[in-house]
């Protein structure tokens, strides 16, 4: 038994080495929903039934866990933002990457705080890609507007908003999807150009990186990592 978990896969990845990885990627969304992004990395390896050591190898940042953990969500965030710019009608493309985002918001509940930690500053490859996406999100946004669907006063700090509104409202019902859909619906038609539509108060001072997420701790200091 001891020799068959050293055999190694085609990527060269040992078998218990693999089963150790997923444990604790499957750990780590469980521990990030109950507790936060920032929760102790002990507490992942424990869920995970391994050592802190074994963490650290597979994982040497915590950043490194967090975009692990959520890899698949971070890529369906990508490919469904490739595709509302590729959309014929840029409302339905603007409209469907919302439906997405929350969605995962929706599936994930410790998927909201690593959606705005997946990029750290510190990293100049993160950032180019965070910033990639920040352009192309204003794209998808000015098409909208030139076709008469998005209201004219919509501001991309407003989707900033529509994320922190939802995740307060998964925070509290985490299993009420009917109201999930309802809220993101209700959010989607004010966005609409209407006669009935007044201005808007100005935007917000939020990005998706200030967003003051679930995780934080008292007055919105975070709790210091482990």
């Amino acid at each position: 038994m001891a020799e068959s978990s050293r055999i190694t896969a085609r990527d060269g990845v040992r078998a218990d080495a693999r089963r150790n990885r997923e444990r604790l990627l499957v750990a780590a969304r469980a521990v990030f929903a109950e507790h936060g992004i920032e929760a102790p990395m002990a507490t992942v390896a424990r869920r995970a039934g391994v050592g802190v050591a074994t963490l650290y190898r597979h994982f040497p940042t915590r950043d490194a866990l967090v975009r692990g953990a959520f890899a698949q969500q971070m890529e369906t965030c990508a490919r469904a933002l490739t595709e509302a710019l590729a959309a014929p009608d840029p409302w339905q493309g603007f409209q469907q990457l919302v439906e997405t985002v929350c969605a995962l918001q929706r599936e994930e509940r410790g998927f909201p705080a690593a959606f705005v930690a997946a990029f750290p500053e510190t990293a100049s490859e993160h950032a180019q890609s965070r910033q990639q996406a920040e352009r192309d999100f204003m794209t998808l946004v000015r098409r909208a507007q030139a076709s008469g669907a998005l209201r004219a006063d919509f501001h991309p700090s407003d989707l900033a908003v529509v994320l922190l509104a939802h995740c307060g409202l998964m925070t509290a019902l985490p299993e009420d999807g009917a109201a999930s859909r309802r809220l993101v619906a209700y959010l989607l038609q004010s966005f609409r150009t209407g006669p009935a539509n007044k201005p808007l108060p100005p935007p917000a001072a939020l990005t998706l990186r200030s967003l003051p997420m679930a995780t934080d701790g008292p007055q919105g200091q975070r709790p210091p990592r482990a």
